[in-house]
């Protein structure tokens, strides 16, 4: 993958990806393989009601876990 897509579902889906097939161990560590900023990517995703799930290392809908 050369860059990080813009529309939010095939965002999500990607970071999920890359972060699930281990190519990337956190968030941040593949945020600056792209050269994004990780409360950048945060803030885009919460306003289309994903979030970022520490413990779990995978973008959630907003709720989830609740």
């Amino acid at each position: 993958m050369e860059y990080l897509p813009q529309d939010p579902h095939i965002l999500v889906s990607s970071i999920n990806m890359l972060l699930r097939d281990e190519e990337y161990d956190s968030l941040e560590s593949l945020c600056c393989a792209f050269g994004r900023d990780p409360q950048e990517i945060k803030q885009y995703l919460k306003d289309y009601g994903y979030v970022y799930s520490e413990a779990q290392k995978q973008m959630r809908p907003v709720g989830y876990d609740e």
